[in-house]
C-alpha cells in the first residue's frame, strides 16, 4: 500500500482537502485524532503528562484541558518538546497499526494527514508528500478569523511550525489554496486520480507537481 503524507501550514486548508479526499473514498489517517486518543482519560500517556506538567492540565472531567495545555507549551519550546516526547510514540504506534489494517483490507493507497510531517522527519516514512499551501498573510487572516486569536497569538502559532513556503519547496505535490473552499475541493479528485495512476516521489532537485 502506498502511504501519502498530507501536510501544510496551520490554516492552509489541509483539513478541508483531507475531508474531500475522504468523501471520495480515500482512507485518511488523521494524526490529530490519534494524538487526542493517545491522551484520553485513563491512558498511560495522560498519566505521564500529568506527572510532568502537574494536575493543572486536567479539566474538571479528568480529561486533558487542551486549551490550557496549548497555552503552556506553545510559547515554550522545551515544554512542547517534553509533551511531544510523551505523545508521539503513542501516535506512531497507532499509525503503524492503522496502516497495517488498511493494507490487510486491500487498500492500495492511503493518506497520512499530519500537520508536523516535516518538523518530525516523517517524510521518510511515506511514499510521497502533498503540501497544501497558502501565503503566510492569508494563514494569519484565516487563523484569527477561525479561532478568534490576536495577531500576536496567530504569529506565535505559525512560528512554531516550519514555514509553509519551505514545506512547499520540499513537497512532491503542492496544492495552492489562495481561493475559496470550492476551488480547493475541486482539486481533490484530480489529485487522487494522479496518485492512483502512479504519481510518486519526485526526482532530486525537480520542482513539485502542482494541482
Amino acid at each position: 500500500m502506498r502511504l501519502v503524507g498530507l501536510t501544510g501550514g496551520i490554516a492552509s486548508g489541509k483539513s478541508t482537502l483531507a475531508a474531500e479526499l475522504r468523501a471520495l473514498g480515500a482512507p485518511v489517517i488523521d494524526a490529530d485524532v490519534l494524538a487526542r486518543a493517545a491522551v484520553e482519560r485513563g491512558t498511560p500517556a495522560l498519566a505521564e503528562v500529568v506527572r510532568r506538567f502537574g494536575p493543572g492540565v486536567l479539566g474538571a472531567d479528568g480529561e486533558l484541558d487542551r486549551k490550557a495545555m496549548a497555552a503552556r507549551v506553545f510559547p515554550d519550546p522545551d515544554a512542547r518538546a517534553r509533551l511531544e516526547a510523551i505523545v508521539h510514540p503513542a501516535v506512531r504506534a497507532a499509525v503503524a497499526a492503522e496502516t497495517a489494517r488498511l493494507a490487510a483490507s486491500g487498500s492500495e493507497l492511503a493518506f497520512y494527514d499530519v500537520p508536523l510531517l516535516y518538523e518530525r522527519g516523517l517524510e521518510r516514512e511515506v511514499d510521497c508528500v502533498v503540501v497544501v499551501h497558502a501565503p503566510r498573510a492569508m494563514q494569519l487572516e484565516r487563523l484569527q478569523a477561525r479561532d478568534g486569536m490576536t495577531r500576536a497569538e496567530a504569529e506565535a502559532r505559525l512560528d512554531a511550525q516550519l514555514p509553509v513556503d519551505e514545506k512547499a519547496r520540499r513537497a512532491d505535490v503542492v496544492i495552492s489554496n489562495e481561493g475559496d473552499l470550492a476551488s480547493l475541493r475541486s482539486r481533490a479528485a484530480p489529485l487522487l486520480a494522479a496518485l492512483r495512476a502512479g504519481l510518486g516521489r519526485r526526482l532530486p532537485n525537480a520542482p513539485p507537481a502542482r494541482y
